[in-house]
């Protein structure tokens, strides 16, 4: 329990500081949650924001948020893919194979 004036302005700035952390924390999981389901550019671009905004505000360290942009992106680069290849792909035809007569 902090007894000095100066130490409990440091606890109420810190509790203060926490709820603030853990609201930005908790909105940008529920960002990246909501991209993983249904992953699309604008949601991209949405978690991508939220997680500069939290590196800028120093509740991510900024490699971190690197790291989770990194992945995020190959993820979105790897569903895309998916869905072009399902897209293009047409299943081939049997044809019968014409056989060369004596030689």
């Amino acid at each position: 329990m902090p007894v000095t004036r100066g130490a409990k302005k440091k606890l109420r700035q810190d509790k203060k500081r926490e709820r603030q952390n853990r609201l930005i924390k908790k909105s940008v999981k529920v960002a990246i949650k909501q991209f993983r389901l249904s992953p699309n550019p604008k949601d991209l671009a949405k978690v991508m924001s939220l997680l500069d905004k939290a590196k800028n505000k120093k509740v991510y360290h900024p490699n971190k948020v690197s790291r989770l942009k990194s992945g995020l992106s190959k993820f979105h680069l790897r569903k895309e893919s998916i869905t072009l290849n399902k897209t293009k792909i047409k299943p081939l035809k049997k044809t019968p194979r014409k056989i060369k007569s004596g030689v």
